[in-house]
């Protein structure tokens, strides 16, 4: 899709800004202001996905995460949007097969295996949640951003079954 040209691309800027200061109100604001015809750019729908996010508006975030997969599907954070809000919608199957969808197109997205890692521990399967984990680790290239994962990972609650694997990998990555 062609790219937002001003003065819609200094609004959408501007509300990025807004986001950046925890002022979602603000950054919506300065997303009316952009034309009619360009508010269901991707760039566009993402950003109102964020707002929503931010106010923890999970059934709008799965509207606009849909919108962002039919609009432009060849951009992975569409997936990964519509994956996190089935999650938080307690629909965490879906948003499990969402990604096993998406990861069929996107293959080496370390993102997305470390967001199924997530719901497949959600739902008890924590073998396959390892694998996914595991697989994630493996597409992080930079040595700094794999432990990175790994203290993110060992933070997360959805992924505490798998602390004992995480303190296994952590030590592997250190020697």
């Amino acid at each position: 899709m062609k790219n937002l040209e001003p003065p819609d691309l200094h609004y959408l800027e501007a509300a990025h800004g807004w986001l950046g200061l925890d002022d979602p109100a603000e950054a919506e604001a300065e997303l009316q202001q952009i034309s009619l015809a360009r508010r269901v750019h991707p760039d566009v729908l993402q950003v109102r996905w964020q707002i929503h996010a931010r106010r923890e508006q999970w059934p709008e975030c799965l509207d606009l995460a849909k919108s962002l997969t039919q609009v432009e599907p060849e951009r992975r954070f569409g997936w990964v949007h519509l994956a996190y809000s089935l999650h938080r919608l307690h629909r965490t199957d879906e948003a499990r097969e969402i990604l096993r969808y998406a990861l069929d197109m996107f293959p080496a997205n370390a993102t997305m295996a470390y967001y199924l890692a997530r719901y497949c521990c959600s739902l008890g399967d924590l073998a396959e949640g390892h694998e996914w984990l595991e697989r994630s680790l493996e597409l992080t290239s930079r040595f700094a951003d794999r432990e990175r994962l790994v203290q993110r990972a060992m933070n997360e609650p959805d992924l505490l079954p798998l602390r004992a694997a995480l303190a296994n990998l952590r030590r592997a990555l250190a020697e």
